[in-house]
Formats: structure tokens, C-alpha cells, sequence
């Protein structure tokens, strides 16, 4: 017999998954649900796409996808029944199956064709439908043109100064970075979110470091009372942090995976993959609280905390136990409601598991939830200790909008959820979104959400950091594009 408190753990867990699985959803007709008094639908997947996964870069190095997707309107055209143009698809920190390696971050432009599809989809056009080329690299340097890395950040900070913060910093004195999401501003600098800070940087045009937000103090990530950036994911040189795990702040590898301007151009949303280790993220099973910062950005390089929100993350039953989908990216379709990607682990090509439980594309809605900025919970104070959230804050609401593992779209398009475990199994992590507008005077709320898979470098013919690899199992895992077509009333992007 389990021990009281054990079974009472249990039961609190349960009812946590409960009430995630019991919140109101505003669904409307089939593909159709609202958000913060916008009504959005889809009309379904209509183009798949691929890159090789030996693709090399301009560096001869191993080309890898998207972490985060921003696409270049300005390069966005119609002809015809098609489209072209170029987007920004931002790789993590390399290939780090051994621990992580002294990779540069970089910047990957693709340039695409886009023959959107509907109904029956011959088998010969299936995957073919987003044609994409890597069109260039651009290296990240920092403030003063050095190269950063993917190296995790054991070594310790680098002192505050001038714009930037207190900063990640692995050995040889580089500035660590893990990027996750990308967001192209209109002079065509970009900000990059990251998860060794939970940092949010801003780069000019052509790589180079401006600036750097670091997030409230109950989301840096603090061992024995000091700020400590180390994931526990040190090399073979590296020395693992004590204790692995944070006390509290930001859990390791669980950083600001989802960053979106708003349509407008006045705020930008950011949301941390999962709980922070004092909201329930030190562990598996009460990590679904997660928060949502929304800054103002009238200033890009001094954001402005305007509002922050728990979200609840969605859950699903994993063998019997709680499993939360943590978050993997956003597009916000405005400051009140974002659409987010949520999604399982350890399933997909490439991988042992073979079938997904969850993978699907949700509405957020922030209108009705409590505001906790620049509140005691942005200190010390826990918003959801265990999981549980705090009984002053009603968090957002939630509504599912896409399923990515929808078994009828994916076989339209030759691809499948689950066995056989080959290349048109959907790989694990799908961690990047952006929309374009469909140009359609017939439908001018209609756009195309870009998704994209995170392939973690998994190639047979890798070169990477001085060394050729082979990654395990025989995986060979390409980048994969999904393009769906949308509905988005009053979103003008």
C-alpha cells in the first residue's frame, strides 16, 4: 500500500489534469474556435515541404532547423496559384548528443515556393509542395564581435554593463546561447529568445549583439542564492553544476522556447516552455503552469514588463500518469491571445517511441486572467507551488485549434503518426510557427502558418565543430515544413 502521502500526491496530481482537461472551450463550426473575441478557423493543411538532413551550411557545417521561424514579408509575393519568398529559421544551440560542443550560433535564410493543395493530393507532388533552399547563413557575434556558443554556460557570468545585463558565459569567455525563437523586426534586426537566460537579445541585421532583457527575478535560474545559467549540460571539459537542478527560477533546457510581436508591433509576448521550478517545475507531473510575459516595445532595447500570466499548460494521460505538453513556440495574434504549440517528448523519426500522444496547435486567451507583473510572484512568492495555482490568480484559457497528428490530414500529404518508425513519421520536435497572408482579395482574413520541426542535427553524414558525426540509432531526420491555411479575422500582419 502507498504511504498517505504518496496516494495523497497522487490525487492532487489527478485533479490537476482533471481541471486542465475540464476548461471551457469556445469551439464554434469544425476548424473554428475563439480567443479574446476573435473568431479563427483553419482550412487545413495544404503543403509539405523538406530539407535534406546533410544539408551543410556556407561553413561546411551541418545545417540545422527550426527552433524558431520568422518570415521576411518583404520578400513575401504571389504568382499565380503560388507564392515566393524567404524566411528566418533559427537552429539551436548544435549537435549536443554527448553534451553540448562550442558551436556558433547562427542564422539560416530559406528561400521557398509555395503551391498550396487542397482536397487529394497526388503522390508524386505529396512533399513537394514547399519547395525550400538554404539561401545563407549569418553567425550571432556578441556586443563586441566575438563569436558566441552553444556551450553551456558552466563556467560562470559576465558582469553587467552598459545595455546588457549580468550575462551566460561558458569558458574561453564566450557569451552561451541556446536560441529558441526568432522575431524579425521591421528594420530587419531581430530579437532571439533563449533558454540559458531566459534571456530575450536583440541583433542588428547582419548578427551582431545590441542589447539583452533579462526577465523578473522568479524566472532566473538560482543555485545557493546566485544567479547560476548552467542547464546541466556540460562537455567532457565542463563542470556539472551543484545541485543540477536549480532552486528556483527557470527548470534546465525549459527557457523563453516561444517569442511573438504582436500584429501591431507594440508588444512582445514570451512564454517559458514549462513551470519554473517554484510553480511546480521540479517535476514531470506538475509542471503545466507556465507564464506568459507581455513587454512593451516601444523601446526594443529596454522592454518594458507590462503584464504576465499563468498559463496552463495542456495534459494527457501518458501510461497511466500525468504528462504535460510543454510549450514550444507562439504566434501572437494579439496583446489578449496567442496561438501556441504544445506538444509530448521522446516520440518521432529518429527516436525509439514511435507515436505521438500529443501534438497540436492551441488558442490562448488571456483576457480574463490575472495579471501578476511586477507582483510578490515575481520574486519570491510561488504562483503555482506543486502545481497548484495560487488561489488569487485565475490563469488563461486554452482552446485546441490544429492537431498536428491528425492521421487523415498527415495522409493526404504521404505522412503519419506512429509506426513504421521511416522517414514520413513525423519527427519529435515541432518548435517553430510564422504566418504570411494568403494575398487573397476573396479571403483578406486568411494566412498561412508555417510550422517547422527542430531535427537536432540527426544526420548519417554530419560535420560539425571540427568533427564528423554519425548520429545514433541510423537517424536521419530532415527539416519538415507544414503549411496550413487559416482564418485570422483582424490580424494584420
Amino acid at each position: 500500500m502507498k504511504s498517505p502521502s504518496t496516494f495523497a500526491r497522487r490525487c492532487a496530481s489527478l485533479a490537476l489534469a482533471a481541471s486542465v482537461f475540464a476548461m471551457p472551450f469556445a469551439v464554434h463550426a469544425e476548424g473554428s474556435v475563439s480567443a479574446a473575441g476573435i473568431t479563427i478557423s483553419t482550412k487545413g493543411l495544404v503543403a509539405v515541404g523538406r530539407i535534406p538532413a546533410n544539408q551543410k551550411d556556407k561553413f561546411n557545417e551541418t545545417f540545422g532547423s527550426g527552433s524558431g521561424m520568422a518570415i521576411d514579408p518583404t520578400a513575401w509575393k504571389k504568382d499565380g496559384d503560388a507564392y515566393t519568398g524567404a524566411l528566418w529559421l533559427l537552429p539551436d544551440r548544435g549537435y549536443n548528443v554527448e553534451g553540448t560542443t562550442d558551436y556558433n550560433d547562427r542564422l539560416n535564410r530559406i528561400e521557398f515556393r509555395l503551391t498550396p493543395a487542397a482536397g487529394a493530393v497526388p503522390a508524386e507532388k505529396q512533399q513537394k509542395g514547399l519547395e525550400a533552399k538554404l539561401a545563407d547563413t549569418i553567425l550571432l557575434t556578441d556586443d563586441q564581435g566575438k563569436n558566441m556558443t552553444g556551450l553551456d554556460p558552466e563556467s560562470g557570468t559576465r558582469p553587467a554593463s552598459g545595455k546588457l545585463p549580468l550575462l551566460p558565459q561558458a569558458r574561453m569567455g564566450k557569451i552561451a546561447l541556446d536560441p529558441e525563437a526568432i522575431v524579425r523586426l521591421k528594420d530587419g534586426s531581430f530579437l532571439i529568445s533563449d533558454e540559458y537566460g531566459p534571456y530575450i537579445y536583440h541583433f542588428t541585421a547582419d548578427g551582431k549583439m545590441v542589447s539583452a532583457m533579462q526577465p523578473p527575478k522568479a524566472l532566473l535560474p538560482m543555485r545557493k542564492g546566485e544567479v547560476n545559467f548552467s542547464s546541466n549540460n556540460v562537455d567532457a571539459d565542463g563542470k556539472k553544476p551543484d545541485p543540477k537542478d536549480p532552486d528556483t527560477g527557470r527548470q534546465n533546457n525549459q527557457g523563453l522556447e516561444g517569442m511573438s510581436m504582436t500584429p501591431d508591433g507594440k508588444f512582445v509576448i514570451a512564454v517559458l516552455q514549462s513551470a519554473a521550478r517554484q510553480d511546480g517545475g521540479d517535476s514531470g507531473q506538475t509542471r503545466m503552469n507556465t507564464r506568459a510575459l507581455v513587454y512593451d516595445a516601444a523601446d526594443i532595447d529596454n522592454l518594458k514588463l507590462l503584464h504576465e500570466y499563468v498559463v496552463p499548460l495542456p495534459t494527457f494521460d501518458n501510461k497511466g500518469k500525468v504528462a504535460v505538453a510543454a510549450q514550444s513556440e507562439i504566434v501572437a495574434l494579439s496583446d489578449k491571445a496567442f496561438l501556441m504549440l504544445a506538444r509530448d517528448s521522446n516520440n518521432g523519426q529518429g527516436l525509439k517511441g514511435d507515436t505521438s500522444v500529443y501534438r497540436k496547435i492551441v488558442a490562448v486567451d488571456l483576457s480574463n486572467a490575472t495579471d501578476i507583473a511586477n507582483t510578490s510572484f515575481d520574486a519570491d512568492k510561488p504562483v503555482a507551488p506543486k502545481g497548484v495555482v495560487d488561489a488569487s490568480v485565475k490563469p488563461a484559457t486554452l482552446t485546441p485549434f490544429i492537431d498536428l497528428n491528425d492521421s487523415a490530414e498527415l495522409d493526404r500529404f504521404g505522412l503519419h503518426n506512429g509506426a513504421p518508425n521511416d522517414k514520413n513519421n513525423l519527427s519529435e520536435k515541432w518548435e517553430a510557427m510564422s504566418i504570411a497572408s494568403a494575398l487573397d482579395a476573396n479571403a483578406p482574413d486568411d494566412y498561412f502558418l508555417f510550422v517547422a520541426n527542430d531535427n537536432d542535427f540527426l544526420t548519417q553524414d554530419g560535420y560539425q565543430v571540427g568533427a564528423a558525426y554519425k548520429a545514433a540509432d541510423g537517424a536521419d531526420v530532415d527539416t519538415m515544413f507544414q503549411v496550413f491555411r487559416v482564418t485570422l479575422p483582424g490580424v494584420k500582419h
